[in-house]
């Protein structure tokens, strides 16, 4: 199966569980939303409020914000509030920041010479220093630890995709996860081997897909079965006699939807 071009996403999916990335990524199947949506509509909604008001300095701006896009997503009622918190929040981290030079940066990054990676990345701010941060917000309650972090592979591809765009080593990049309803910021850096042998995993990862056939990709039970969204066409957890006739439904809602 051929590819050039991978994303955090992609790659996280994969090792993840290799049906699941046939369905989405090959086959292109409609995902079903099924069980609790409401913590990612509420990320959904934060993250645009924080986007839309990074030159905001008012709880004011903020608010009108949040009050024009709240109709646009749907979370219940145990959120009320929060979406004040993150705001108070975030008026005081953003006075503390530098220059912002994207928000929502796309990026496209060769990896080797017939590979590419690609991502949007948050938020990129630029120090003093010439040195950079990268941000990446995060609406979960659980934080991640700094040794956490310091593993997570998407931040190794921001951390790559910034060292490739603006020409700064890697020592001078740290990378973050910012936390809106506790107001934390949570870093750290990576040393130039850690990220070579990231790209190693990528490459290792991609051409392992490339040399993959169609009846190759297997369905993996695992810790994150209950969130997919492929749940009712997994072969674990549905009748394989019926698998083929409920992709080909899929197929067709998709094409009817289409037109």
């Amino acid at each position: 199966m051929f590819i050039n071009t991978i994303s955090n996403s992609k790659y996280g999916t994969f090792k993840q569980c290799k049906l699941k990335y046939k369905y989405k990524y090959i086959n292109r199947l409609q995902e079903d939303e099924g069980g609790n949506t409401d913590p990612l509509h509420f990320g959904s909604y934060i993250h645009k409020i924080l986007e839309d008001g990074v030159n905001a300095t008012t709880f004011g701006e903020l608010e009108s914000l949040a009050e024009e896009h709240r109709s646009n997503y749907k979370f219940g009622s145990q959120y009320d509030g929060k979406t004040e918190i993150c705001i108070k929040n975030f008026l005081k981290f953003n006075a503390s920041l530098k220059e912002t030079v994207a928000t929502e940066l796309p990026y496209e990054v060769k990896v080797k010479d017939d590979i590419k990676l690609n991502g949007i990345i948050d938020r990129v701010v630029k120090g003093d220093d010439g040195g950079f941060l990268v941000i990446d917000y995060k609406t979960s309650k659980r934080e991640k630890t700094q040794v956490e972090l310091y593993q997570d592979p998407q931040l190794q591809g921001y951390c790559f995709a910034i060292h490739e765009l603006y020409k700064v080593p890697i020592s001078n990049i740290v990378v973050a996860h910012y936390y809106p309803l506790t107001g934390h910021l949570v870093t750290c850096t990576y040393g130039t081997t850690q990220i070579n042998n990231y790209l190693r995993n990528i490459i290792d990862e991609v051409w392992k897909i490339r040399k993959m056939k169609s009846p190759d990709f297997c369905a993996s039970e695992n810790e994150f079965c209950n969130w997919c969204s492929y749940k009712s066409l997994c072969p674990i957890f549905s009748d394989p006699m019926t698998l083929t006739q409920r992709i080909e439904e899929r197929k067709t809602k998709k094409k009817f939807k289409k037109a």
